[in-house]
């Protein structure tokens, strides 16, 4: 069994199930879920391999969204109400195959720049993941060695930080809280999407995509739709790929909007 680590915003109104991207975490989403009180709750969850939650020894879709969904049943099984779940990039391939799988539990659905997408392009992630695993962790005094050690192969100071607050100190030194080789050698199963047969999930569904990204295309509305029915495609202005945190008030704007209406 994975054990999975979440934590809880907000105690009031219906709840909000928020799954991150690679290299994320959960508290990713503090700030959203901060900007959704007191209307909504928000479940924060560290993935599989990601922050506080158990590591796995393969990866593997279908698996990850069963473990999900279990520890969502676990911790509101006292109102027993089905959630809404929002998911980005890998943690939205989750949450379909989640929804797909689970209906029951879910309400309405929010996919953030991402698609059904099988070998979809992971060549960024590749380079990321790459710069990190080639770092001597054990040459590192702190984290701002850390950073000036990447600044050359990751420029972007905002990536930087991003992938940086999962190194940990230990009483050993340096280390990734992530489960990093798993998450490096496992990116042509990430980029792909498993085959769910017929499935297909009836309930609302709202997919975000950044205009500045190039991870989802109108090209792949029919697909989306042919999984999700009820799928409706928003693009967010002068966002790229993480749109909650390059445009949040848009982001929680879109959230309210989709999950009020009756």
């Amino acid at each position: 069994m994975t054990t999975i680590n979440s934590r809880l915003v907000g105690d009031s109104g219906p709840r909000i199930v928020f799954l991150h991207g690679l290299f994320g975490r959960g508290k990713n989403f503090t700030q959203i879920a901060k900007a959704l009180e007191p209307e909504y709750s928000s479940l924060l969850v560290d993935l599989p391999n990601h922050g506080d939650s158990d590591w796995t020894e393969t990866f593997d879709y279908i698996a990850i969204a069963d473990a999900v969904a279990e520890h969502i049943s676990e911790v509101t099984e006292t109102d027993r109400k089905p959630v809404h779940l929002v998911g980005h990039s890998l943690g939205g391939k989750v949450a379909m195959v989640l929804a797909l799988r689970h209906p029951q539990l879910i309400s309405r659905l929010v996919i953030v720049d991402i698609g059904p997408n099988a070998g979809g392009s992971t060549g960024v992630f590749d380079h990321l993941l790459s710069s990190l695993a080639v770092l001597d962790l054990d040459q590192l005094d702190s984290r701002k060695d850390a950073d000036a050690a990447l600044r050359e192969p990751i420029p972007e100071a905002a990536i930087r930080g991003f992938l940086l607050q999962n190194l940990r100190p230990t009483s050993a030194g340096f280390a990734w809280q992530p489960n990093l080789t798993l998450l490096h050698s496992s990116l042509d199963i990430i980029g792909d999407f498993p085959d769910m047969g017929d499935s297909e999930f009836d309930g609302p569904v709202l997919w975000v995509a950044g205009a500045e990204s190039d991870y989802v295309s109108r090209d792949d509305l029919p697909q989306m739709r042919a999984l999700f029915p009820r799928a409706t495609l928003l693009t967010v202005k002068g966002s790229g790929h993480w749109v909650h945190s390059e445009k949040p008030e848009a982001f929680v704007s879109s959230l309210k909007a989709f999950l009020g209406r009756p």
